[in-house]
């Protein structure tokens, strides 16, 4: 009997326990929350897309404010000379460079002419002749004659030492055999000084002088993208946007140490050291650096800026 008892008390407990288990999985509540902690949000900030690297703008030529220019990467001695109104011939001989195309990055350029150095200027430049007082005449320093008092003697001895002057008469020196003359040397071909002729460098309005408000051209204003040609056969000296107030710049040298410059361009078709025919395309107008699409057209000797209009051809 205990035996059983016993057998049927544990039965109880296990039946017991089993019935708790079953109420509690279903009974009605909250789910349990977990205690763990919220991640945290990351600190670390995105990684920006790898942008395509962009070469930096040289640094702008503007005018000396010292008299001396420190070379920049991208920059020539026609454009160092061509801001500060100089002829680039002038620096070379002031700072003994060995060419006029090499100068290097950090070099120190003086841009005024030292003590007892020549300057380049055109002939047509040079000052007239300045009067000053003529200087005394020389003094003669000859025997001066002697006043003999008048006598037979003395009559006789003047007079007779006259006719005997009178009546020599003067050496001939015998004149050396002629000798024919050196056959004149052939003439050398000799190079262009001056520009033949100048072309227009753009279609368009005037529409600014040389002179007026400091211009030191004229501007031609016209389409975006109008073709801008080359005024004159020559040299590519400068290309680039480093000139203060340029923009997009082109300089050409030609015969005569005329320079032409073409500012604000859209697009530079040729570049440094390319030769060009006059006529021929090398920009396009633009805006660079402007108030509105121009082309501003420069001409320049020996440094010296000079009116345009006193070189193009008139217009119909």
């Amino acid at each position: 009997m205990i035996g059983l008892v016993a057998g049927g008390g544990m039965r109880s407990i296990w039946l017991g326990i089993a019935l708790l288990g079953l109420a509690a999985c279903t009974a009605r509540g909250p789910a349990p929350v977990s205690e763990r902690a919220p991640a945290r949000a990351s600190t670390t900030p995105p990684v920006a897309a790898k942008s395509e690297t962009t070469r930096p703008a040289p640094p702008q030529i503007s005018p000396s404010t010292n008299g001396v220019h420190t070379v920049q990467r991208g920059e020539t001695l026609y454009a160092i000379a061509f801001a500060n109104n100089l002829d680039y011939r002038d620096i070379a001989s002031w700072n003994r460079l060995e060419s006029v195309d090499r100068i290097l990055v950090g070099q120190a350029l003086r841009l005024t002419a030292p003590s007892g150095a020549v300057e380049t200027r055109p002939l047509n430049d040079e000052p007239g002749p300045s009067a000053r007082p003529l200087a005394e005449p020389p003094l003669l320093r000859v025997p001066q004659a002697v006043l003999l008092a008048y006598t037979e003697a003395n009559w006789a001895q003047v007079s007779g030492a006259s006719a005997v002057a009178a009546s020599a008469p003067p050496a001939v020196k015998p004149s050396p055999p002629a000798t024919p003359l050196p056959a004149a040397p052939a003439a050398a071909a000799t190079v262009s000084t001056a520009v033949e002729s100048w072309l227009w460098p753009a279609d368009g309005t005037l529409a600014g002088r040389f002179g007026a408000a400091g211009g030191k051209g004229i501007d031609i204003v016209g389409p975006r993208n109008a073709p801008v040609k080359a005024v004159a056969p020559g040299k590519v000296v400068y290309s680039g946007s480093g000139l203060r107030g340029y923009g997009k710049l082109l300089i050409v040298k030609h015969a005569g140490e005329f320079l032409s410059a073409y500012a604000h361009n859209e697009i530079i078709l040729v570049k440094e050291g390319d030769n060009v025919s006059a006529g021929q395309k090398i920009a396009l107008m633009g805006d660079s650096d402007a108030d509105r699409v121009k082309l501003h057209f420069e001409i320049r000797r020996y440094g010296k800026p000079l009116d345009p209009l006193n070189y193009l051809p008139e217009r119909s």
